[in-house]
């Protein structure tokens, strides 16, 4: 898909890489002709139960513990507005510009499979807000993940209404002005409408799919950086050989072995001490392969439930022809009305968790590596103390280690939500997943990693200045100095460093890092 063309919403094909889009640089967004059918045979089936009048949960009886309070027609427009109201119960910080765009966009996409029950004009109210920058003022915390994300979504959703509060064009607002804004009348829910606005992992997801998507490119800058410090340190490649991966054939670790073997070919660096008196290189360096293809595969098996996920209806109940169903199903003889769990978040929290253990332990062997480039103790002799040519009188590089050991410690804390429940409800939501803890948690790392990746090239780029010049780095590894270069001078005198962080570790999270390496490489850096 080219970068100029929208984003085509069908419930089957969004992807990470698609949410990034449309959370970060405003892709537009449309619904796919087939997409709009599925939506309106769902509401229409909706219908028929109602004029049916048989007592179908979330349709006409109460929610939660009240389950089994029927509510009478004249009742249930002002039952769907006061589960919405009620349910915007968040706290915290409020979500950022592009989390709430990840919500808005991943909520359209789930009720165009065509199981929610929803009318087009609902589904239309929210594109509209997405694609002309109406962005609800959300709170981050009050989701346990069961029954999906509800607060933060009801939250989201009261603008629907003309109620709450959004910005437009950075200016903030009441909802009924926002939606003016957007040339929008406030909407009343029919029945169903409500729950199908706020029963799901759509928090849980975008936050996933924005975590997915900056965990790979950490994982490629973890190589250059990781293969920059190799060449630096006198390390050797070795370790790197498709032999070694070949009889221990995970995945991620031949793909992190490759990269490095490409990222250091033609490599006058390596070259030049091949037959050094070094038996071995530290775990650092030479488990590189290992530690960062262990984290490659975790976040793939991440991938794979998120991208499963963004395409799943997952709001409760679900609605479907008759024929799909068993007897057991509510409604009638030609639809069928399921009441099931597939707003509970486990799928998606118990990754993200481990997620954020991979995440931690690939910042750890950056920071790692970092020591070995600065520590006099450590270092080999041709690197000045902390990398500063004037050693003592400055400290050069000491302290962003640090800033990297730091970042890795807040990451050990984070825990695992997901390993908790706490029962709601009156106990009827017993077991819950915490799934959106977790998706927060897992951005915590992931930015955190991506910010030790930066301080590893920092280093690994101000080690380079003390190589023999006569020998010519890595095609890949050379590229990622002068990627560095163009924005960080060397440190010839001590400096204020923080900025510098933020350049080298933004290089590796827009992807400019990815993009100006694998024009260098002659094999591609995956």
């Amino acid at each position: 898909m080219s970068e100029h063309e929208p984003v085509v919403l069908d419930g089957e094909s969004l992807t990470p890489e698609d949410v990034a889009a449309v959370a970060r640089d405003d892709r537009e967004v449309v619904i796919a002709d087939s997409a709009r059918e599925d939506v309106r045979e769902s509401r229409a089936r909706v219908e028929d139960v109602l004029d049916s009048n048989e007592t179908v949960y979330g349709l006409n009886t109460g929610f939660g513990q009240l389950v089994t309070e029927r509510v009478p027609e004249s009742e249930r427009e002002r039952l769907q507005t006061n589960l919405i109201r009620s349910h915007a119960s968040g706290v915290g910080r409020e979500l950022e510009r592009a989390e709430v765009r990840t919500m808005l966009l991943t909520r359209i996409n789930a009720l165009v499979k065509g199981y929610s029950g929803i009318r087009e004009v609902v589904v239309d109210h929210l594109l509209t807000m997405l694609n002309r920058g109406v962005q609800p003022v959300v709170k981050s915390r009050g989701s346990l993940g069961a029954s999906g994300d509800l607060a933060p979504l009801a939250h989201q959703a009261l603008v629907l209404l003309g109620e709450g509060t959004a910005e437009v064009d950075g200016e903030r607002l009441d909802g009924e002005a926002a939606l003016a804004r957007a040339g929008l009348e406030p909407l009343s829910l029919g029945a169903k409408e409500g729950l199908a606005l706020i029963n799901g992992t759509q928090l849980t997801v975008g936050l996933a799919a924005l975590c997915v998507v900056d965990a790979e490119r950490a994982l490629r800058g973890a190589d250059v950086a990781g293969a920059l410090t190799t060449e630096v340190s006198m390390g050797t490649t070795a370790a790197c050989d498709p032999a070694i991966q070949d009889v221990r054939p995970h995945a991620g670790q031949a793909a992190s072995a490759r990269n490095v073997r490409a990222l250091t070919a033609d490599s006058e660096i390596v070259e030049s001490h091949r037959n050094c008196d070094r038996v071995q290189d530290a775990y650092s360096i030479r488990c590189l392969p290992q530690v960062h293809g262990a984290a490659r595969d975790a976040i793939a098996h991440l991938r794979e439930a998120v991208e499963v996920e963004l395409n799943s209806a997952t709001d409760n109940p679900l609605v479907f022809p008759g024929s799909a169903v068993d007897d057991r199903a509510s409604g009638t003889e030609s639809v069928g009305v399921l009441s099931g769990g597939n707003f509970h978040g486990a799928p998606l929290a118990l990754r993200l968790d481990y997620a954020t253990n991979v995440l931690t332990d690939l910042a750890a062997i950056a920071e790692r590596r970092v020591d070995r480039l600065l520590n006099p103790n450590l270092q080999e002799e041709h690197l000045p103390p902390f990398l500063t040519p004037e050693s003592g009188v400055s400290s050069g590089y000491m302290i962003v280690q640090y800033s990297a050991a730091a970042l890795v410690n807040e990451n050990r804390s984070l825990g695992a939500p997901s390993t908790d429940s706490t029962p709601v409800s009156g106990g009827q939501e017993d077991h819950v997943s915490m799934s959106t803890q977790s998706a927060l948690n897992a951005r915590t790392a992931v930015e955190n990693a991506l910010t030790v990746v930066g301080i590893e090239l920092l280093c690994g780029a101000q080690a380079m200045e003390f190589v023999d010049d006569a020998l010519a780095p890595g095609t890949g590894t050379d590229a990622a100095y002068d990627a560095i270069r163009e924005h960080v001078p060397p440190l010839d005198a001590d400096r204020p460093l923080h900025r510098d962080i933020e350049v080298a570790a933004e290089l590796v999270a827009t992807g400019r890092l990815d993009e100006v390496v694998g024009h260098a490489c002659d094999d591609p850096i995956t």
